[in-house]
């Protein structure tokens, strides 16, 4: 039962680290960096800001001239992707 338990939860990390993989090029490692040098640095966001600020992308509502870079990167996104890498993010 335990063996199951911890596989369950490295690959619930293992895929959590997959979500924001994309993220990192841009964004870094901790999301401290403005991405492209023309974003908003992401570290320190609470989860409903990043979360609201996802799915604005994801439904073009969001963002400003360089929304369209972020809308093909979330645009695979479940909601319920959404709000985990939202939670992860506002744990930096």
């Amino acid at each position: 039962m335990k063996k199951i338990v911890l596989g369950t939860l490295v690959a619930a990390a293992s895929l959590m680290a997959a979500n924001t993989a994309a993220c990192v090029g841009c964004h870094g490692a901790n999301f401290e960096k403005a991405a492209l040098g023309k974003s908003q640095i992401v570290k320190g966001w609470d989860a409903a800001k990043v979360e609201a600020a996802l799915k604005g992308y994801k439904d073009g509502s969001y963002g400003g001239a360089m929304k369209g870079v972020m809308k093909g990167q979330v645009a695979r996104l479940s909601d319920a992707d959404i709000k985990a890498i939202a939670e992860q993010i506002s744990k930096l």
